[in-house]
This record gives C-alpha cells, sequence and structure tokens, in this order.
C-alpha cells in the first residue's frame, strides 16, 4: 500500500511538472502532440518488447484480452441507447466517447510503478482488445454520426488499426513468442534503456493536456456523460470483482481498467469529424482527475 501511495506521489507530482511547464510557457500543449507520438511510436512500444518478449502466455489472461473488446462494445450500445434523443452531432459524440479507455499513457505509468512487469502484462492484454476499440470501433462511430456523411467501411477501420505501432508490437513481440525465436540482447538492451522513459514522458504528456478553463455551458452535459460511463463502470467492474472466479491481479486490472479515462485519440477525432473539441478535451480532464480519485480509492481497499 505504502508503494502504491508513493507512486501515486510521484505521478501526481510528475504531472503537476508538466503542467507548470506549460504554465509559465517553456512547453507548450502544441508540443504534447511531439512528445505524444515518442510515446506511442518509440517508448510504449519499447515498454512493451521489455515486457512480453520473454512472457510464457497463461490462457486465463485471454479472458482479459476479451474483456477489452466486450468492454468497449457494451459502452457504445449504452451510449446509443441513452443519447438517443440528442441531436446527430451531440449524439455523434458522445456516442464516440463512451467506449475506449486510456491504458497506455494513464494506467501504464501507474501500474508499471506499482506492480512492474508483471503488472504490465495484465494491463497489455486489456490494452489490446481496447487498442481494437479506440482505434476502430470508435472511430466508426464517430465517422458514421458525423455531418460531413464519412464513409463507414471496414478498410478505414483495418487502416487505422495497422497504423498503431504499439498495437502493431504486441502481434510482433506474441508473433515471435509463439515461434520460440529469442530476440538479440542488443535489441533487449536498446528497449530496456528506451523504455525508462516511458513512465516520465506519459506523466509529463499528461500534464501538458491539464486545462483548469472550464465552459459553464458543458456542465450539464458532462455531468449526464460522467454519470453514465462511471456509473456503468462502477457496477459491472464491482460485480465481476465479487462474482468472477479468477485470479485477484484479472480482477483488479477489469475493475482499474473499467474506469480509466477516456483516450486522448478522442481529441484529433473530434477535430476530424467536426465535433466539439474543446468539450471532448474538457471531459479528459475532467476524467483524469476522477479515475485517479477511484484508482487510489480501490487500491487502498483491496490491495
Amino acid at each position: 500500500m505504502a508503494g502504491f501511495n508513493q507512486q501515486f506521489i510521484l505521478s501526481i507530482s510528475i504531472i503537476f511538472v508538466g503542467f507548470i511547464l506549460k504554465q509559465t510557457g517553456l512547453l507548450k500543449e502544441s508540443d504534447g502532440e511531439a512528445v505524444s507520438r515518442v510515446v506511442f511510436n518509440l517508448t510504449l512500444p519499447a515498454l512493451i518488447i521489455i515486457s512480453f518478449h520473454n512472457i510464457i502466455f497463461d490462457w486465463s489472461l485471454l479472458i482479459v484480452v476479451v474483456s477489452g473488446l466486450v468492454f468497449g462494445f457494451v459502452f457504445a450500445i449504452v451510449g446509443i441507447l441513452f443519447f438517443a434523443n440528442k441531436s446527430k452531432t451531440i449524439k455523434g459524440m458522445l456516442v464516440m466517447m463512451m467506449p475506449g479507455f486510456n491504458v497506455a499513457l494513464f494506467a501504464y505509468p501507474l501500474v508499471e510503478g506499482v506492480w512492474g512487469v508483471e503488472g504490465i502484462k495484465y494491463f497489455g492484454m486489456l490494452d489490446v482488445g481496447n487498442a481494437f476499440i479506440v482505434f476502430g470501433l470508435s472511430y466508426l462511430l464517430g465517422s458514421y454520426y458525423a455531418d460531413d456523411q464519412s464513409q463507414l467501411t471496414l478498410a478505414v477501420a483495418l487502416k487505422k488499426l495497422t497504423r498503431s505501432v504499439p498495437l502493431m508490437t504486441y502481434f510482433f513481440i506474441f508473433a515471435i513468442n509463439m515461434l520460440s525465436f529469442e530476440l538479440p540482447n542488443v535489441v533487449l538492451n536498446t528497449a530496456s534503456t528506451i523504455a525508462v522513459a516511458n513512465m516520465p514522458l506519459s506523466l509529463l504528456l499528461l500534464g501538458l493536456y491539464v486545462d483548469l478553463r472550464f465552459n459553464k455551458a458543458y456542465v450539464k452535459m458532462i455531468l449526464s456523460y460522467i454519470g453514465l460511463r462511471y456509473g456503468v463502470a462502477i457496477l459491472i467492474g464491482t460485480s465481476l470483482y465479487v462474482f468472477l472466479p479468477v485470479s485477484e491481479m484479472i480482477k483488479l486490472t477489469l475493475l482499474i481498467g473499467l474506469i480509466l479515462p477516456i483516450p486522448l485519440s478522442l481529441i484529433p477525432y473530434g477535430v476530424e469529424f467536426g465535433y466539439d473539441k474543446r468539450f471532448i478535451g474538457t471531459v479528459s480532464n475532467v476524467t483524469m482527475l476522477l479515475s485517479f480519485l477511484l484508482i487510489w480509492i480501490i487500491v487502498n481497499l483491496t490491495v
């Protein structure tokens, strides 16, 4: 418990450093795009390689992969039903925001600091299923409801998925494991050195995206969205934690996974489909703060 609280304080401190650097003008929010590309395309794939290069696949982890997919579809259906009476643009934005979780940038730094490589193994499995939701289902939903009548095609979704370096890294590392192929030491040593930067850069990036400005016109819609997303998440997560006959770490992964913030990729999706980018950014900030609080409570109650 002391280890988690220490990691929690460290994570908040690094996020605060990122926020202060932005406030003082030493870094800009636009710099976050470059940092994000470094994390997604370099440090996170390196961490995946180090965490999974010699993993012996436990079939019990398949439930975590499947859960990442199922959660996405459940949240999408709930959103479609709940926001059915909204205008097409508002409905499209909110439904697009319902499925998908920020596992890579938000959960990995905390998990890595508390549970190490063992924790990354579990949340990595969750992120495999979640990646298909974030880069596939969310994108398709946003496209479908967009006013510009964007084409809803399987080819678009597959193209988006293949552009995800972390997802492709998962597939690559699993493939070489299945073939019993050993990566050269020079590759592992290089990846290990780069992977060290993933946690601080990810947390710094979150700090750059924190925005304390708040449009009062958003309050009602934000409360409606937050209440639905986290209400469903807590209901499902608690039920699985109490009744699912699996290991404690799998139950914690599913419970914590369900209350993670919305993925940052929704912001560029919002720009592409003509949705309210400021609203999506505000919800991203609110969910980050709420998720930090809920995770702290859950870990203090269960670990």
